[in-house]
């Protein structure tokens, strides 16, 4: 049963990620549209230096040295009577399963683009995610103040590359040191790329008005009308349902170093991107969508970050509200028959926080635990939800771990164990022995791991090239089969995080070997949490 006011209070939420490769300009844009909605009043510079080098979704010292977002993080803010809920992500490409578990909490993308790189290998990879979920993606094309691809261009290898049909809002007056702005297709205005303050929305012109040919000299006006009533017409023409349906990619130009574009940006997502969508879920076994208006409250634990504040050594359980009204101190259950009560709920600007005094669907709010809630658990007022479970993706790398004080290894584990149940990286434990292996999908999430250990726990920790190069969860749908097989091969078995029992390989091909010889046992390079 829908309840009316919780469907018109979930209506007023936009949850959005941004995604790109690293360096199309991605957390600068980030901050210029906190500044748009006057949510901060001096966006951070990712290359400033010093003191000056401070944003407010790398909230992370690694973070902050590097000028890379390596942690997803939520910025809740108000605009035009709406609720956004704005969702980081990382950029580098070691850190996709992150990307990957918080787009399951995003009803919308941003795409950011360099305009003089286009599409790039780790734009390509989330834009697959979106895909695999239906996430409707509009498009920021960045940087147009420095020399850029021809937009035509542009549009074509989105097109090619994504298979979207594109639509094109804006159209461009050059670009680089040419660039004088860009013309709204929607209403035929132009809006000039002049020096601005601060969050203010650029200047309207008619396209008539005497002004422009302040701005367009040169010939440049009569070239701007031929390309954009080109474009126009090349083009399909906006379309919602087509873009919310995941078809279509509505195209903005701008630069978000410069604010220019931005305003616009926020304007576009306050008036085209969806609230909270229906959520599949299992009720009582039996498969089910729960709708955001419905009078029960639901959510799900897409993210679990420990030490956001150093001096409370906190863990928090980012949960997505699916459905009905959060009211702090209301008690909640997961699939497992554990009941919390919610006492201090938070709501997010980066690692700043406030207490959650309700929320609705489409909201996310952080739950401090003492690892009582995992990623992938569910939650609600009956304890009976179950919503769809978040991959674990196998690592592409192997690792063994080891203090360099023997005195810490108990320590060390429990450390790794507690960042493994963050997702940063994933944990094996051999059946035999007392090594630890360490899984990832690249180096650097390797060299943040040690950071953070550093950093947090106190703890030098080396590693060492493993034995193993290759995981795969391995099942059965006799148990016995599955005993069998990991009696004759203890050397080679390890239990994840969740107790789950892991087949380890020298080689890709001992994986296909051991394939081939015990057909009844499954390997996975995924696992549903």
């Amino acid at each position: 049963m829908t309840d009316l006011p919780y469907a018109s209070e979930a209506a007023r939420r936009r949850t959005f990620a941004i995604i790109s490769h690293p360096d199309a300009g991605k957390t600068t844009l980030t901050e210029h549209l906190l500044q748009a909605a006057g949510a901060i009043h001096l966006a951070g510079q990712v290359r400033a230096r010093g003191e000056n080098r401070r944003t407010s979704s790398d909230w992370m010292r690694i973070e902050r040295e590097r000028g890379i977002s390596v942690s997803s993080s939520v910025m809740t803010f108000n605009y035009q009577n709406l609720i956004f809920n704005l969702l980081d992500t990382p950029g580098h490409e070691d850190f996709s399963e992150d990307t990957y578990r918080t787009l399951t909490a995003a009803d919308s993308a941003v795409m950011v683009l360099d305009a003089a790189k286009g599409i790039e290998p780790q734009t390509l990879k989330l834009f697959e995610v979106c895909r695999l979920r239906d996430i409707p993606i509009l498009t920021f094309i960045n940087k147009m103040d420095r020399e850029a691809l021809d937009p035509l261009e542009l549009m074509d290898e989105i097109s090619d590359k994504l298979a979207l049909d594109v639509s094109p809002m804006q159209w461009p007056a050059g670009s680089g040191k040419r660039f004088r702005g860009v013309q709204d297709l929607q209403n035929n205005t132009f809006l000039p790329f002049e020096a601005k303050t601060g969050a203010e929305p650029s200047r309207r012109l008619n396209l008539e008005d005497s002004q422009m040919d302040g701005f367009l000299p040169d010939g440049q006006r009569e070239e701007l009308s031929e390309a954009a009533e080109l474009a126009s017409e090349a083009s399909p023409t906006f379309n919602l349902k087509s873009y919310r349906e995941g078809h279509l990619t509505p195209v903005y130009f701008g630069s978000a170093l410069r604010h220019f574009g931005v305003i616009e940006l926020l304007d576009a997502l306050a008036t085209h991107a969806p609230d909270p969508r229906h959520t599949k879920a299992q009720t009582n076994g039996q498969e089910t969508v729960i709708a955001p208006g419905v009078a029960q409250t639901s959510g799900f634990v897409f993210k679990v970050q420990a030490n956001m504040d150093p001096n409370h050594r906190d863990r928090v359980a980012f949960t997505r509200l699916a459905s009905g009204k959060f009211r702090r101190n209301m008690k909640l259950k997961t699939t497992s028959g554990k009941v919390m009560s919610i006492n201090s709920p938070i709501m997010f600007f980066a690692q700043d926080r406030g207490i959650a005094e309700e929320a609705y669907a489409g909201d996310v709010i952080g739950i401090p635990n003492h690892g009582t809630l995992r990623v992938g658990d569910s939650l609600s007022e009956s304890g009976k939800i179950q919503f769809a479970g978040i991959p674990n993706f196998a690592p592409e790398l192997l690792r063994r771990a080891r203090p360099r004080d023997p005195m810490k290894a108990k320590h060390l584990r429990k450390a790794l164990q507690s960042l493994a149940e963050e997702g940063v990286t994933q944990l094996f434990k051999p059946i035999i022995g007392a090594d630890m292996i360490l899984g990832a999908v690249g180096q650097l999430q390797i060299e943040v791991t040690a950071e953070r250990i550093a950093e947090e726990y106190k703890l030098d920790v080396i590693f060492e090239v493993s034995p193993w190069s290759v995981a795969r969860w391995v099942s059965a749908a006799d148990k016995t089969d599955l005993e069998n097989f990991m009696d004759k091969h203890k050397m080679q078995m390890a239990q994840d995080v969740d107790g789950d029992p892991v087949f380890l390989g020298k080689t890709p091909w001992e994986i296909g070997y051991a394939q081939e010889k015990f057909p009844k046992i499954n390997f996975m390079n995924t696992k549903e949490r």
